[in-house]
């Protein structure tokens, strides 16, 4: 895998731009849970390829995460946190390295497909009193590891796991914060042995991260006067429009 190519040329305009859209996407994942991984691949792939944006995004998030668990600290899940981190650290490992050897067009068409139809499933889960308990939290985070380890965005599908699990509002987004951290550094460590880590990758990141760290703040402004039913309205459309980017990307020649 070549990630060196299309870093060259790159002009303080652009480093503009990808600045400028990390911190809405910062903003957007203060709200809505998620924003980074899929906001950026948008940006970043004309300027970078498509090779390089798992590995830059992974690194990123870990401050963007990191940020949005510090300003939502006290709504985590330890529990819940705990069980998804358990189950998925294998497979997260296994989808990163895979992600280093394989491409993921028709996965994202897929998954991206399953998101969009997670919306009206949870509804009607809800309205029918269906909830998942422990172990289907364990079971389908098993899954989910091999996803987030080897795409970009997939952030989305954690969010439905874990509002399916019970959790609301703020909660949501505080324990989907630890979890994405652990995933996140466990990708980075394979990405490193696996070679895929450069200077301009780190450097990228690095940019994207530390622009991105006020967003978690300015987001948690509107979360903490905005009501459960109308957060959860955001969650669900973030997940939807999750999804049409996964099969936007999925589709592009």
């Amino acid at each position: 895998m070549n990630i060196l190519g299309g870093f060259a040329d790159i002009s303080v305009g652009q480093l503009v731009l990808v600045g400028g859209v990390a911190l809405l996407a910062s903003v957007v994942g203060g709200l809505a849970g998620y924003g980074t991984g899929a906001l950026m691949p948008l940006v970043l792939v004309p300027l970078v390829g498509a090779e390089p944006v798992v590995p830059i995004i992974a690194i990123s998030a870990i401050f963007t995460n990191i940020s949005r668990f510090v300003a939502y600290f006290r709504y985590a899940d330890r529990r819940r946190a705990l069980i998804v981190i358990g189950a998925a650290m294998l497979t997260t490992a296994l989808g990163a390295y895979g992600y280093t050897r394989l491409t993921g067009a028709g996965a994202a068409l897929v998954i991206g497909s399953m998101l969009i139809l997670s919306v009206p499933l949870r509804r009607l889960a809800r309205h029918r009193d269906i909830r998942i308990g422990d172990t289907g939290l364990g079971v389908s985070a098993v899954g989910y590891g091999v996803v987030v380890g080897g795409t970009s965005g997939s952030g989305v599908i954690l969010l439905s796991l874990l509002m399916a699990s019970g959790l609301e509002g703020a909660a949501v987004i505080a324990t989907d914060a630890v979890i994405s951290v652990v995933t996140g550094l466990i990708k980075i460590s394979v990405f490193g042995l696996a070679g895929v880590l450069t200077a301009q990758v780190l450097a990228f990141a690095l940019l994207i991260g530390a622009i991105a760290i006020p967003g978690a703040f300015l987001a948690k402004t509107f979360v903490e006067r905005m009501p459960v039913h109308i957060h959860t309205a955001i969650l669900d459309a973030a997940v939807m429009v999750g999804g049409g980017v996964m099969i936007t990307s999925a589709l592009r020649p």
